[in-house]
């Protein structure tokens, strides 16, 4: 018989990854160890081999779940309804808003991904393909133009991701732009590009 699942088992979990993140961020994956991890856990290895085998599955399920959750804070960010310049507006801040305390899952995504095997890279990009649709789809609604196969579609929408994911590198809570602000000055810069490219 299998035993039980502690009460606590999701809490742990999701401390040793962000304890994971944190160190993987900050030393470099390569750099990081077991040890360390289980120490800045304040548990023993033992504990962190019970959740996880290795430094892989801890770097996939890292970036799994961070993916997981900007694709469920964008869907629930705009109802479908909205026009697409809302929605857009919405899938924005909601991104913004939730690299909130992700700025060490963020980095670990755009630098350590392809350090996994191809087929676990396929389905954390299949994720990101994704979120990708939610950005493409709000923002052929609210500039129809990009849609109906334009070749704009794609570089418009990636360069809205380059201002969004890009921002940790200059971005001080507490500084003269909010979060809100810079939803409002992505969403604006890329709108108002993307119109007079179409026309």
């Amino acid at each position: 018989m299998a035993r039980p699942r502690a009460d606590d088992y999701d809490d742990k979990r999701k401390a040793i990854l962000k304890t994971s993140a944190e160190l993987f961020a900050e030393h470099g994956y390569d750099r990081a160890s077991m040890n360390q991890i289980a120490k800045g856990c304040g548990v023993s290895k033992a504990l962190v081999y019970h959740y996880y085998d290795n430094k892989d599955a801890l770097l996939f399920d890292i970036i799994r779940d961070h993916l997981d959750e900007l694709i469920a804070a964008v869907e629930e960010a705009a109802p479908e309804t909205a026009s697409g310049e809302a929605r857009l507006l919405g899938y924005v801040g909601a991104l913004l808003d939730a690299y909130r305390d992700a700025n060490a899952e963020h980095k670990i995504q755009i630098n350590e991904m392809k350090r996994l095997p191809p087929e676990q890279q396929e389905d954390l990009k299949e994720r990101e393909r994704a979120l990708v649709k939610l950005f493409a789809s709000a923002l052929t609604q609210a500039v129809p133009e990009l849609g109906n196969g334009s070749h704009l579609l794609k570089p418009v929408t990636m360069s809205l991701f380059g201002m969004v994911n890009w921002h940790y590198l200059w971005f001080r809570d507490g500084g003269p732009v909010s979060r809100e602000d810079y939803a409002e000055i992505a969403t604006r810069l890329i709108l108002d590009g993307a119109r007079s490219l179409a026309t």
